[in-house]
């Protein structure tokens, strides 16, 4: 697996990005500002970085001057929001290999990578592994378990993973959970979320004879821990 680091302070893009590059099969340091390209960069370990210009302590062109002056066989890609011609001169100028403006596609960006992963002498990234993620159909109203076939649930079913399943990996409370539901948190009984977890929980195991990956975090809410996807 070839190592970059991805320098984005826009949060969403910067997650989208990161998740976009591991399916690629690229391990991505991810980072929002300098202090932490700073705080983050190895030499011996990244081979290529992803920057953007404009960062809330700094300007990424003097970051992409610094990385030439070190003299390191680096690879460095600018990402940015600024796609006028004289800011691509002037960021291929100052030691750039390549200037891609936000709006190109991702897999412009994925190609990009590859052809500048073997200038460098280094690995290309592998193609993606099969499919592993859970996904969830609001329309259908369905989960398909990676591998097997779909699982019929009801409204409330739904409801409670989509909101899990939005955010995987991330613990969401009990209320948001009984307010995606529509109902009063504090006078919603808590028994009967945890019986909702229970029986979602029995319908994978019963219909897919696999565990449904929902973690219980105590005093907290609850977890969905595996690659997930939600449709409509």
């Amino acid at each position: 697996m070839l190592n970059l680091i991805l320098l984005e302070d826009e949060a969403v893009l910067r997650h989208e990005l990161t998740e976009f590059l591991g399916d690629c099969g690229y391990r991505v340091s991810a980072v929002a500002d300098l202090a932490a390209f700073h705080a983050c960069y190895t030499p011996a370990l990244h081979r290529i970085a992803i920057i953007d210009l404009g960062l809330p302590d700094g300007e990424g062109m003097v970051l992409v001057r610094a990385l030439r002056a070190q003299g390191q066989p680096i690879g460095i890609v600018v990402f940015t929001a600024r796609g006028a011609t004289q800011d691509k001169v002037n960021g291929l100028g100052g030691g750039a290999d390549y200037y891609l403006p936000k709006s190109a596609d991702l897999d412009e960006l994925a190609a990009t990578l590859g052809a500048l992963a073997r200038r460098l002498g280094a690995p290309t990234a592998a193609a993606p592994p099969p499919a592993t993620a859970w996904v969830l159909e609001l329309g259908p109203r369905r989960l398909l378990p990676p591998g097997c076939g779909a699982i019929a649930l009801s409204q409330q079913d739904v409801t409670v993973l989509h909101v899990l399943m939005a955010e995987p990996e991330r613990i969401v409370s009990r209320q948001q959970i009984v307010q995606s539901l529509g109902e009063d948190f504090l006078s919603y009984d808590q028994r009967r979320l945890d019986t909702q977890i229970s029986r979602l929980r029995r319908k994978a195991e019963q219909a897919a004879g696999l565990a449904l990956p929902i973690n219980t975090a105590r005093n907290a809410g609850y977890r969905f821990y595996a690659d997930a996807q939600v449709r409509p």
